[in-house]
């Protein structure tokens, strides 16, 4: 049951509707200097059966899927999985808007996967784990006696390592040891090897202690600033890594909707950042913060080992759910 609920998460979002497609024409509407698509014609394209209102809520559904934009702002559901936007979705009139960054950078690779694009992962049989920050660097250290993010993130990548070698991918560690590292390093070690994809594991720390939840971060489209700041002269410059937005977004999709189910931590979304080690990647390639270690509930559990079980397995799960959905061919 578990299995099922989790491939409804991800691979229902997945169904294409070519029939839909064919007929549909997008509502191109320009606000400033941003362009934007209609809700409308989201709707007609992905054959959503129903577009209406909630409060601040703008809800598109067809069997098995639910998208819930919230009007004014950046937060997005999926199936009840939170993206979070570049933009805002505007209301202009009685029209609804998605900025087409977010339309064609986030919103069609979930619906989509198998038209990621870019290099692509066509055919993935290696997962390269970064276990983050290690030696010198120990990361977020817990104020509860909770442990050092270094050390819990090496944990989480062996386990993780098992959970993928039996499930018959081939795996590269950036470090399987308490050393340190560069980004660069890191990013040298991962361009290595062909056909893979790269998940690099952390916790979290912040919001006084309070903070809690699952974050996944993927590299910021060029264009789109790093999350929680505004834009730079920089943000404009093509990184490697921004050759496989789309892939990325779909791999992100993957592996935080199974993080979430398996945890029943709190989801604080799917986000755009800029971090210099998932920028010079070639694959495409994911940070996961599996959990706050400054949050006294939340450290204790990523201490424990049956905790990190749980995030291997769903990590692990989520890898081959994305190959199935990236690899297999549109319906015709």
């Amino acid at each position: 049951m578990i299995s099922r609920l989790l491939a409804l998460v991800f691979l229902s979002l997945m169904v294409p509707q070519l029939s839909a497609q064919s007929t549909a024409a997008w509502e191109n509407v320009v606000v400033g200097k941003e362009n934007y698509v209609t809700v409308r014609s989201i709707q007609k394209f992905y054959g959503f059966s129903t577009m209406r209102t909630s409060g601040s809520k703008l809800i598109l559904e067809k069997k098995e899927i639910r998208v819930e934009f919230l009007v004014g702002q950046q937060d997005v559901w999926m199936n009840k999985i939170k993206f979070v936007f570049s933009f805002p979705v505007k209301r202009s009139g009685n029209r609804y808007l998605v900025h087409r960054i977010d339309l064609v950078k986030l919103l069609d690779p979930v619906m989509r996967p198998y038209n990621v694009g870019g290099r692509g992962p066509s055919r993935i049989d290696t997962v390269i784990i970064d276990p983050g920050h290690g030696g010198h660097d120990p990361g977020t250290v817990s104020p509860h006696g909770n442990g050092k993010e270094k050390d819990h993130a090496l944990a989480l990548a062996r386990k993780l390592s098992l959970q993928l070698r039996k499930r018959g991918f081939k795996v590269g560690l950036t470090r399987d040891k308490d050393r340190y590292l560069t980004l660069q390093q890191r990013v040298d070690y991962a361009n290595r090897f062909p056909n893979a994809i790269f998940i690099s594991l952390h916790f979290n720390s912040g919001g006084g202690g309070r903070a809690q939840g699952i974050e996944t971060f993927t590299l910021s489209p060029k264009g789109v600033a790093h999350y929680g700041r505004g834009l730079k002269a920089s943000d404009y410059q093509e990184k490697p890594g921004n050759n496989n937005d789309s892939a990325n977004v779909a791999l992100a999709t993957a592996v935080h909707s199974n993080v979430i189910k398996a945890t029943q931590r709190t989801d604080r979304g799917i986000r755009r950042a800029r971090y210099s080690v998932i920028s010079g990647v070639k694959h495409p390639a994911i940070l996961l913060e599996g959990g706050f270690l400054s949050n006294r509930t939340e450290g204790s559990y990523i201490a424990r080992s049956d905790y990190q079980d749980r995030l291997a397995f769903s990590i692990a799960e989520a890898v081959v759910k994305y190959k199935m959905a990236t690899e297999r061919a549109p319906k015709r």
